[in-house]
């Protein structure tokens, strides 16, 4: 590595174009899947008013009391107060619905976004202060065969990046609002004089953020829980059944699931349905992404009571699962065609030849620098061009060109109006890289 005087601040990384290849390929599946199930795009700012994320996410959830991170503008304008970069896309998703009216549309409104989010958390393995998600909102309505139908599309997603064998989808139904609510003061009960057993995190979520006890990853405190009254005993008789329903639905479509009964999500928003996809070696430790029902966020947002279910999927952590299991996905950065060439004239010729290849689809270099022309075929080489074209001062004057295999080390002189037709049926027409603005605009959202 050089020794570079600056670099990528703590916990971020630089896209390197390798990496690209993997999230361009998990974009089109994202897109592909989305487009068939109804989705649309969506894209909110990266900041939005600090507020969003307290009501909507919890003032007491790890994210909001740890890892914010805050974008200082009141010092320049008082009025404004504060903005904070987006820790996840769901909160700033649910604020354009109600900014936007869009209770008015036919319901539900069903929207994905894919994009950078930020957390001021300490940096590990998997965990970075910027990462990107793709996210599925299902905005609404409420009913268990929407439950199911989000989960089916996040499947195929998975099974479509080949790595849905790798996760083990974990699934729990954590009630209403009401029912934790009880549920938490039974808890505390239960502490009572238990309190220093507890280590010291899960002592100041017992007073905060209590139901984030059960998914922690402290022995002690699991120890503890054993003997702890469940959530289950807490919840209501209607929620069982949609639960219940839900399960129905995803049995009905082949779906595979493990119930969880200490599975619950760190976000106060969360209600019924929750749900994480887990590598299935390291379980809970490095979650590929996860969501649930959040009835309760938009009226938490100033919105009117509207509910709603969604996912994140984190795209780092979904490449990371894809090497894992080898998966190599199309690059489509190769070079088909190296031009080299000798002399002014020469240099001249190859700019018109190169557009044109390029026109025709053909991935094409050349007509770089003044060296010689044993040098630039070892150029060619280090850029693992498949063919190359050279033109030399005798080529010019006699109007010819030669055109070189580079694997198979063979090479023909031909008439230089006769390269591109040449190259072109090497290639073959399949394989050419073309597109029109119309596939264009089909194809959108590319990045």
């Amino acid at each position: 590595m050089a020794d570079a005087k600056y670099r990528t601040p703590k916990g971020t990384n630089d896209v390197l174009p390798e990496d690209h290849q993997y999230q361009t390929y998990i974009k089109k599946a994202v897109r592909h899947r989305c487009r068939q199930a109804g989705f649309k795009r969506i894209d909110t700012p990266i900041f939005e008013k600090t507020e969003v994320f307290e009501r909507g996410i919890g003032s007491h959830t790890d994210i909001v009391e740890k890892e914010l991170f805050m974008v200082g503008s009141h010092h320049r304008d008082p009025d404004e107060g504060d903005f904070a970069l987006r820790p996840e896309l769901t909160a700033g998703i649910c604020r354009a619905y109600i900014e936007h009216a869009m209770h008015m549309l036919p319901q539900p409104v069903e929207f994905y976004a894919i994009g950078p989010c930020f957390r001021h958390d300490r940096p590990q393995k998997g965990r970075y202060r910027q990462f990107h998600q793709f996210d599925l909102e299902v905005i609404g309505l409420s009913d268990p065969s929407l439950d199911a139908q989000l989960i089916h599309v996040i499947n195929k997603i998975f099974g479509d990046l080949k790595i849905r064998d790798q996760l083990t989808m974990q699934m729990n139904n954590i009630g209403s609002a009401d029912n934790r609510k009880a549920y938490v003061a039974a808890l505390k009960d239960y502490f009572i004089g238990k309190e220093r057993n507890l280590p010291e995190l899960d002592r100041s979520r017992l007073t905060t953020n209590p139901l984030r006890l059960l998914d922690s990853k402290e022995e002690d405190t699991q120890i503890l829980l054993k003997k702890a009254p469940t959530l289950a005993q807490f919840i209501d008789d209607a929620s069982k059944t949609y639960h219940e329903t839900v399960l129905e639905y995803l049995n009905e479509l082949g779906a595979e699931f493990e119930e969880n009964p200490g599975l619950v999500r760190g976000l106060d928003y969360y209600n019924q349905t929750v749900f994480e996809y887990w590598d299935i070696k390291t379980r809970g430790k490095n979650a590929v992404g996860g969501g649930g029902r959040y009835d309760p966020l938009i009226e938490m947002l100033g919105g009117q009571p509207t509910p709603g279910i969604g996912f994140a999927g984190g795209i780092e952590r979904i490449i990371w699962q894809m090497k894992e299991a080898g998966i190599k996905v199309p690059n489509k950065d190769q070079v088909d065609v190296f031009v080299a060439q000798l002399g002014p004239d020469a240099k001249k010729k190859c700019l018109k030849l190169i557009s044109q290849l390029r026109d025709l689809g053909v991935h094409t270099l050349g007509a770089l620098g003044e060296a010689s022309l044993k040098s630039q075929m070892r150029l060619a080489d280090k850029f693992e061009a498949r063919y190359t074209l050279l033109l030399g001062q005798m080529e010019v004057k006699s109007g010819s060109i030669i055109l070189r295999d580079m694997q198979a080390g063979k090479q023909k002189e031909m008439k230089f109006e006769e390269a591109i037709p040449a190259v072109t049926k090497l290639l073959g027409e399949s394989k050419l890289d073309t597109y029109t603005m119309k596939d264009h605009f089909s194809e959108q959202d590319e990045d």
